[in-house]
Protein backbone atom coordinates (compact mmCIF):
# COMPACT_ATOMS: atom_id res chain seq x y z
CA UNK A 1 0.00 0.00 0.00
CA UNK A 2 3.04 2.19 0.91
CA UNK A 3 4.33 1.70 -2.16
CA UNK A 4 1.42 2.59 -4.48
CA UNK A 5 1.17 5.49 -2.52
CA UNK A 6 4.76 6.45 -3.14
CA UNK A 7 4.37 5.79 -6.73
CA UNK A 8 1.36 7.95 -7.31
CA UNK A 9 2.95 10.74 -5.43
CA UNK A 10 5.74 10.99 -7.81
CA UNK A 11 3.66 10.45 -10.49
CA UNK A 12 2.12 13.03 -9.39
CA UNK A 13 5.26 15.46 -8.71
CA UNK A 14 6.18 14.26 -12.82
CA UNK A 15 2.90 15.66 -13.94
CA UNK A 16 2.93 19.12 -12.22
CA UNK A 17 5.86 19.05 -13.15
CA UNK A 18 5.63 18.69 -17.20
CA UNK A 19 2.78 21.17 -16.91
CA UNK A 20 5.20 24.56 -14.93
CA UNK A 21 7.68 23.07 -18.18
CA UNK A 22 3.92 23.42 -20.67
CA UNK A 23 3.29 26.80 -19.08
CA UNK A 24 7.39 28.25 -19.28
CA UNK A 25 7.00 27.16 -23.35
CA UNK A 26 3.78 28.80 -23.41
CA UNK A 27 4.33 32.15 -21.66
CA UNK A 28 6.12 33.73 -24.25
CA UNK A 29 2.38 33.29 -26.71
CA UNK A 30 0.20 33.75 -23.34
CA UNK A 31 2.26 37.35 -22.96
CA UNK A 32 2.49 38.22 -26.48
CA UNK A 33 -1.48 37.73 -26.27
CA UNK A 34 -2.34 39.26 -23.96
CA UNK A 35 -0.14 42.41 -24.34
CA UNK A 36 -0.99 42.97 -28.60
CA UNK A 37 -4.22 41.58 -28.80
CA UNK A 38 -5.99 41.37 -25.58
CA UNK A 39 -5.27 44.86 -23.87
CA UNK A 40 -5.22 46.70 -26.94
CA UNK A 41 -8.85 45.27 -27.96
CA UNK A 42 -9.78 46.26 -24.45
CA UNK A 43 -8.13 50.21 -24.54
CA UNK A 44 -9.63 50.37 -28.40
CA UNK A 45 -13.51 49.29 -27.10
CA UNK A 46 -12.88 52.23 -24.13
CA UNK A 47 -11.69 54.66 -26.47
CA UNK A 48 -14.17 53.92 -29.30
CA UNK A 49 -16.53 55.46 -26.22
CA UNK A 50 -14.48 58.50 -26.13
CA UNK A 51 -13.08 61.82 -27.36
CA UNK A 52 -9.45 60.74 -28.08
CA UNK A 53 -6.80 63.36 -30.24
CA UNK A 54 -3.45 60.86 -29.11
CA UNK A 55 -2.14 64.62 -26.99
CA UNK A 56 -4.80 65.20 -23.93
CA UNK A 57 -6.73 62.88 -21.88
CA UNK A 58 -9.61 60.84 -23.42
CA UNK A 59 -13.15 62.09 -22.96
CA UNK A 60 -16.40 59.51 -22.49
CA UNK A 61 -19.15 60.53 -24.81
CA UNK A 62 -20.71 57.13 -24.71
CA UNK A 63 -21.65 55.93 -28.15
CA UNK A 64 -21.68 59.27 -29.53
CA UNK A 65 -18.96 57.78 -32.00
CA UNK A 66 -21.30 55.24 -33.25
CA UNK A 67 -24.20 57.44 -34.01
CA UNK A 68 -22.38 59.91 -35.46
CA UNK A 69 -20.65 57.25 -38.12
CA UNK A 70 -23.53 55.84 -39.17
CA UNK A 71 -26.23 58.49 -39.19
CA UNK A 72 -23.84 61.88 -40.40
CA UNK A 73 -20.32 60.45 -41.96
CA UNK A 74 -21.16 59.68 -45.59
CA UNK A 75 -17.37 58.97 -46.06
CA UNK A 76 -17.72 56.32 -43.83
CA UNK A 77 -20.58 54.45 -45.56
CA UNK A 78 -18.79 55.07 -48.98
CA UNK A 79 -15.68 53.06 -47.61
CA UNK A 80 -17.86 50.43 -46.80
CA UNK A 81 -19.42 50.40 -50.14
CA UNK A 82 -15.72 50.69 -52.13
CA UNK A 83 -14.82 47.81 -49.24
CA UNK A 84 -17.17 45.32 -50.37
CA UNK A 85 -16.69 46.58 -54.68
CA UNK A 86 -12.91 45.21 -53.85
CA UNK A 87 -13.58 42.37 -51.92
CA UNK A 88 -16.55 41.14 -54.40
CA UNK A 89 -13.98 41.42 -57.63
CA UNK A 90 -10.63 40.99 -56.24
CA UNK A 91 -11.32 37.61 -53.94
CA UNK A 92 -13.08 35.10 -56.35
CA UNK A 93 -10.73 36.71 -59.26
CA UNK A 94 -7.88 35.46 -57.05
CA UNK A 95 -8.80 32.10 -55.81
CA UNK A 96 -10.03 31.55 -59.46
CA UNK A 97 -6.87 32.21 -60.52
CA UNK A 98 -4.67 30.39 -58.19
CA UNK A 99 -6.79 27.23 -58.44
CA UNK A 100 -6.31 27.38 -62.13
CA UNK A 101 -2.46 28.02 -62.17
CA UNK A 102 -1.72 24.86 -58.76
CA UNK A 103 -3.72 22.99 -61.07
CA UNK A 104 -1.46 23.54 -63.78
CA UNK A 105 1.69 22.73 -61.58
CA UNK A 106 0.47 19.76 -60.19
CA UNK A 107 1.13 18.21 -63.37
CA UNK A 108 3.68 15.69 -64.19
CA UNK A 109 7.17 17.92 -64.63
CA UNK A 110 10.33 17.92 -63.92
CA UNK A 111 10.88 21.51 -63.37
CA UNK A 112 7.56 21.90 -61.32
CA UNK A 113 9.40 22.96 -58.78
CA UNK A 114 10.84 25.83 -59.75
CA UNK A 115 7.77 27.31 -61.75
CA UNK A 116 6.16 26.99 -58.30
CA UNK A 117 8.95 28.87 -56.59
CA UNK A 118 8.43 31.44 -59.35
CA UNK A 119 5.01 31.73 -59.16
CA UNK A 120 5.18 32.05 -55.26
CA UNK A 121 7.32 34.95 -55.04
CA UNK A 122 4.77 37.58 -55.68
CA UNK A 123 3.26 36.69 -52.39
CA UNK A 124 6.32 37.16 -50.49
CA UNK A 125 6.54 40.69 -51.70
CA UNK A 126 3.80 41.46 -53.61
CA UNK A 127 1.94 43.59 -50.47
CA UNK A 128 5.32 46.12 -49.86
CA UNK A 129 5.36 49.50 -50.54
CA UNK A 130 8.23 49.15 -52.14
CA UNK A 131 6.13 46.95 -55.01
CA UNK A 132 2.75 49.45 -54.63
CA UNK A 133 4.91 52.24 -56.22
CA UNK A 134 6.45 50.17 -58.91
CA UNK A 135 3.10 49.29 -60.05
CA UNK A 136 1.82 52.80 -59.04
CA UNK A 137 4.10 53.22 -62.29
CA UNK A 138 2.82 50.66 -64.40
CA UNK A 139 -0.38 52.42 -64.66
CA UNK A 140 0.86 55.58 -64.50
CA UNK A 141 -0.71 57.80 -67.59
CA UNK A 142 2.85 57.69 -69.32
CA UNK A 143 3.31 53.78 -67.78
CA UNK A 144 3.71 50.43 -69.26
CA UNK A 145 0.29 49.73 -69.35
CA UNK A 146 -0.93 52.63 -71.38
CA UNK A 147 2.07 52.02 -73.91
CA UNK A 148 0.92 48.37 -74.34
CA UNK A 149 -2.42 49.52 -74.93
CA UNK A 150 -1.22 52.65 -77.05
CA UNK A 151 0.98 49.72 -79.14
CA UNK A 152 -2.10 47.60 -80.05
CA UNK A 153 -4.52 51.05 -81.07
CA UNK A 154 -6.62 50.82 -77.91
CA UNK A 155 -6.72 54.23 -76.36
CA UNK A 156 -4.87 55.86 -72.94
CA UNK A 157 -6.93 55.27 -69.88
CA UNK A 158 -6.00 57.03 -66.95
CA UNK A 159 -6.19 54.50 -64.33
CA UNK A 160 -5.41 56.15 -61.13
CA UNK A 161 -7.13 59.33 -61.60
CA UNK A 162 -10.40 57.96 -62.84
CA UNK A 163 -13.31 57.21 -60.02
CA UNK A 164 -14.62 53.93 -62.61
CA UNK A 165 -11.06 52.52 -63.26
CA UNK A 166 -8.60 54.10 -60.15
CA UNK A 167 -10.12 50.31 -58.13
CA UNK A 168 -8.77 48.39 -61.25
CA UNK A 169 -4.90 48.39 -60.14
CA UNK A 170 -5.80 47.63 -56.64
CA UNK A 171 -7.94 44.61 -58.01
CA UNK A 172 -4.82 43.15 -59.99
CA UNK A 173 -1.76 43.72 -57.61
CA UNK A 174 -4.07 41.70 -55.10
CA UNK A 175 -5.02 39.26 -57.97
CA UNK A 176 -1.28 38.99 -58.51
CA UNK A 177 -0.51 37.81 -55.22
CA UNK A 178 -1.87 34.45 -55.81
CA UNK A 179 0.93 32.37 -54.35
CA UNK A 180 0.07 31.57 -50.80
CA UNK A 181 -3.75 30.41 -51.84
CA UNK A 182 -1.85 28.46 -55.04
CA UNK A 183 0.26 26.71 -52.37
CA UNK A 184 -2.50 25.28 -50.22
CA UNK A 185 -4.57 24.47 -53.46
CA UNK A 186 -1.61 22.44 -55.09
CA UNK A 187 -1.23 20.83 -51.35
CA UNK A 188 -5.36 19.66 -51.75
CA UNK A 189 -5.19 18.42 -55.22
CA UNK A 190 -1.87 16.35 -53.91
CA UNK A 191 -4.34 14.54 -51.89
CA UNK A 192 -7.29 13.98 -54.22
CA UNK A 193 -6.75 10.10 -54.72
CA UNK A 194 -5.54 9.19 -58.62
CA UNK A 195 -7.95 5.77 -58.42
CA UNK A 196 -10.81 8.60 -59.03
CA UNK A 197 -9.83 10.19 -61.97
CA UNK A 198 -8.88 6.77 -63.14
CA UNK A 199 -12.64 5.55 -63.12
CA UNK A 200 -13.64 8.73 -64.70
CA UNK A 201 -11.47 7.68 -67.55
CA UNK A 202 -12.74 4.63 -67.70
CA UNK A 203 -16.67 5.93 -67.89
CA UNK A 204 -15.28 8.61 -70.67
CA UNK A 205 -15.24 11.67 -68.37
CA UNK A 206 -13.62 14.54 -69.80
CA UNK A 207 -10.88 16.83 -68.63
CA UNK A 208 -12.97 19.48 -67.75
CA UNK A 209 -15.89 16.92 -66.23
CA UNK A 210 -13.40 15.22 -63.88
CA UNK A 211 -12.34 19.00 -62.56
CA UNK A 212 -15.99 19.67 -61.93
CA UNK A 213 -17.56 16.69 -60.76
CA UNK A 214 -14.13 15.44 -58.68
CA UNK A 215 -11.81 18.36 -58.69
CA UNK A 216 -13.82 20.97 -57.19
CA UNK A 217 -16.14 19.10 -54.66
CA UNK A 218 -13.16 17.03 -53.21
CA UNK A 219 -11.22 20.57 -52.93
CA UNK A 220 -14.45 22.22 -51.45
CA UNK A 221 -13.23 22.60 -48.01
CA UNK A 222 -9.69 24.11 -49.41
CA UNK A 223 -11.45 26.42 -51.25
CA UNK A 224 -13.58 27.48 -47.95
CA UNK A 225 -10.79 28.14 -46.22
CA UNK A 226 -9.04 29.81 -48.64
CA UNK A 227 -11.77 31.89 -49.28
CA UNK A 228 -12.60 33.03 -46.12
CA UNK A 229 -9.31 33.96 -45.13
CA UNK A 230 -8.86 35.83 -48.22
CA UNK A 231 -11.87 37.58 -47.18
CA UNK A 232 -10.68 38.59 -43.92
CA UNK A 233 -7.61 39.99 -45.90
CA UNK A 234 -9.80 42.11 -48.29
CA UNK A 235 -11.56 43.62 -45.87
CA UNK A 236 -8.51 44.57 -44.00
CA UNK A 237 -6.33 45.89 -47.34
CA UNK A 238 -4.32 49.23 -46.89
CA UNK A 239 -1.18 49.37 -48.23
CA UNK A 240 -2.07 49.49 -51.83
CA UNK A 241 -4.84 52.40 -51.80
CA UNK A 242 -2.26 53.84 -49.21
CA UNK A 243 0.57 54.14 -51.32
CA UNK A 244 -1.11 53.78 -55.34
CA UNK A 245 -4.01 56.11 -54.89
CA UNK A 246 -4.06 57.93 -51.49
CA UNK A 247 -7.37 56.73 -51.19
CA UNK A 248 -8.45 58.99 -54.34
CA UNK A 249 -9.83 60.18 -56.79
CA UNK A 250 -12.61 61.37 -55.15
CA UNK A 251 -12.59 58.61 -52.11
CA UNK A 252 -12.94 56.14 -55.50
CA UNK A 253 -10.88 53.39 -53.25
CA UNK A 254 -10.91 54.86 -49.94
CA UNK A 255 -10.79 51.59 -48.42
CA UNK A 256 -12.63 51.03 -44.93
CA UNK A 257 -8.85 50.51 -43.34
CA UNK A 258 -7.30 53.56 -45.01
CA UNK A 259 -10.22 55.44 -43.66
CA UNK A 260 -9.51 54.33 -39.99
CA UNK A 261 -6.01 54.99 -40.23
CA UNK A 262 -6.88 58.70 -41.59
CA UNK A 263 -9.09 59.38 -38.71
CA UNK A 264 -6.78 58.10 -36.12
CA UNK A 265 -3.50 59.76 -37.02
CA UNK A 266 -4.02 62.23 -39.42
CA UNK A 267 -7.59 63.89 -38.57
CA UNK A 268 -6.12 62.92 -34.55
CA UNK A 269 -9.81 61.46 -34.41
CA UNK A 270 -8.44 58.27 -32.36
CA UNK A 271 -11.60 57.57 -30.49
CA UNK A 272 -13.86 57.27 -34.09
CA UNK A 273 -11.41 55.21 -35.52
CA UNK A 274 -11.53 52.81 -32.70
CA UNK A 275 -14.83 52.66 -33.10
CA UNK A 276 -14.92 52.32 -36.99
CA UNK A 277 -12.33 49.58 -36.09
CA UNK A 278 -15.05 47.70 -34.43
CA UNK A 279 -17.69 48.18 -36.48
CA UNK A 280 -15.10 46.46 -38.96
CA UNK A 281 -14.55 44.08 -36.91
CA UNK A 282 -18.23 43.20 -36.15
CA UNK A 283 -18.39 42.91 -40.03
CA UNK A 284 -16.51 41.00 -40.91
CA UNK A 285 -17.28 38.77 -37.76
CA UNK A 286 -21.02 38.50 -40.09
CA UNK A 287 -19.50 38.02 -43.71
CA UNK A 288 -17.64 35.07 -42.14
CA UNK A 289 -20.62 33.61 -40.63
CA UNK A 290 -22.49 33.84 -43.50
CA UNK A 291 -19.89 32.16 -45.32
CA UNK A 292 -20.00 29.17 -43.43
CA UNK A 293 -23.62 28.67 -43.10
CA UNK A 294 -23.49 29.21 -46.89
CA UNK A 295 -21.00 26.27 -47.26
CA UNK A 296 -22.96 23.71 -45.97
CA UNK A 297 -24.52 23.95 -49.57
CA UNK A 298 -21.24 23.44 -51.40
CA UNK A 299 -18.45 21.71 -49.26
CA UNK A 300 -18.17 18.08 -49.32
CA UNK A 301 -16.44 16.09 -46.57
CA UNK A 302 -15.77 12.61 -47.31
CA UNK A 303 -16.25 11.80 -43.77
CA UNK A 304 -19.59 13.27 -43.36
CA UNK A 305 -23.01 11.00 -43.95
CA UNK A 306 -23.76 13.60 -46.65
Amino acid sequence: MEKQVGAYEKLKSIIHKNDFVGYVFAAPFIVGFLGFTVVPMLMSLYYSMTEYDLTSAPIWIGFRNYIQMFTGDVRFWNSIAVTFKYVLFAVPLKLVFALLVAFLLTRNNRIVSIYRAVYYLPSLVGGSVAVSLVWKQLFSRKGLINSVLLGIGLERINWLGSEVWSIVPLILITVWQFGSSMIIFAAGLKEIPGSYYEAAKIDGATTVKSFIYITLPCLSPIILFNLVMQTISGFMVFTQSFVITQGGPNDATNFIALYIYNQGFRYKNMGYASAMSWVLLMMIALVTLIIFKVSDHFVFYEASDN
